[in-house]
């Protein structure tokens, strides 16, 4: 029998900040249990000690809604605060409204999993609605765009390793993490295919082209490597980190003189569903590229390349240019 007070109130659901921090050890172990991939465990534990470390601050002595509305409220602005989000003077910049909407369903799946193990006996995240996720807007490179950043990466300090990753990224539309984790074995340069862990620990094949094939054999042909190595290496000699990834991104393009475009590896994804579709590619067959469980995400690359489709369609209309030309 459990004979501990109960750790919330009726009326406001609030759980105390030790109790939390309790409950939260107990719901990660269980994630593991449950086999959930290892970023995502990462991602919940994180979220989870910064809505401590924000109780905290701000000498909370319970977590109710009141509490959670004030901390997503925090996510969303508090680049504003003068030592920056997190008491990181860096951390000046807006999240993406994605941001806080996860931050929002891991809490709400954080405190359901505490009303069915009786812990509490309603979830103050029920009256917290989910934030409006809008699409980033992110455009593709062009192809102008695409040379310069390969000019830049032949140019840089590792010129067949950043070269062969662009071209990777471009050719498969590999998410970030995807790239991080690969190992050499999981590359068949021979083949022309990759095989990727994606989301919720399932793996998915990626063809890539003969030009992406002969990058990488170029690459790893400069050092002897085992097959469990990291096959995109670090100058630390360690695998790539998500993090380090976008640093080397956001420096070819400075290099590059890219000031349209979001120099990132999600640009380089969505730039590769769209060239896809420009191409005649099926719909079906991207979302299986992209590991994407539905069609509802791989539609907003179709709307992309379908804008694109309207407005060179606007450009060159043959009635248009006709009529232009008997005026």
């Amino acid at each position: 029998m459990n004979n501990r007070a109960p750790s919330f109130t009726k009326t406001e659901a609030a759980v105390s900040l030790s109790e939390l921090q309790r409950q939260a050890e107990g719901w990660l172990i269980t994630c593991e249990i449950d086999q959930q991939s290892q970023r995502t465990l990462d991602a919940r534990r994180d979220i989870l000690n910064k809505l401590l470390w924000y109780l905290r601050r701000r000498d909370c002595a319970a977590c109710g809604t009141d509490e959670l509305r004030q901390f997503l409220h925090y996510v969303s602005n508090g680049h504003k605060d003068s030592g920056g989000r997190w008491g990181n003077p860096k951390m000046t910049k807006p999240v993406r409204p994605r941001t806080v909407a996860t931050y929002h369903g891991h809490l709400r799946t954080f405190f359901a999993w505490m009303v069915r193990e009786g812990e509490i006996e309603a979830s103050p995240m029920d009256r917290i609605p989910i934030p409006t996720n809008r699409n980033d807007q992110i455009q593709p490179f062009t192809p102008e765009q695409v040379n310069a950043l390969l000019t830049a990466a032949k140019r840089s300090h590792y010129p067949r390793r950043d070269e062969a990753i662009l071209l990777f990224l471009l050719d498969t539309g590999v998410r970030a993490s995807e790239l991080c984790s690969l190992r050499v074995q999981d590359v068949d340069v021979s083949g022309r295919r990759a095989t990727v862990l994606g989301k919720g620990n399932k793996r998915r094949t990626l063809p890539f082209h003969k030009t992406c094939a002969k990058a990488l054999w170029q690459y790893l042909k400069e050092d002897a490597r085992e097959p469990d190595d990291p096959l995109f290496v670090s100058e630390r000699s360690d695998a790539f980190t998500r993090s380090g990834l976008l640093q080397l991104i956001r420096r070819l393009g400075r290099t590059a003189k890219i000031a349209t475009a979001r120099c990132s590896p999600h640009t380089f994804r969505h730039t590769f569903a769209v060239e896809f579709l420009r191409a005649g590619g099926n719909v079906f067959t991207l979302q299986q590229i992209l590991g994407h469980t539905s069609l509802h995400m791989t539609n907003k690359y179709v709307a992309l390349a379908q804008a694109d489709i309207e407005n060179q369609h606007r450009q060159f209309s043959p009635v248009e240019r006709l009529r232009g030309t008997k005026k």
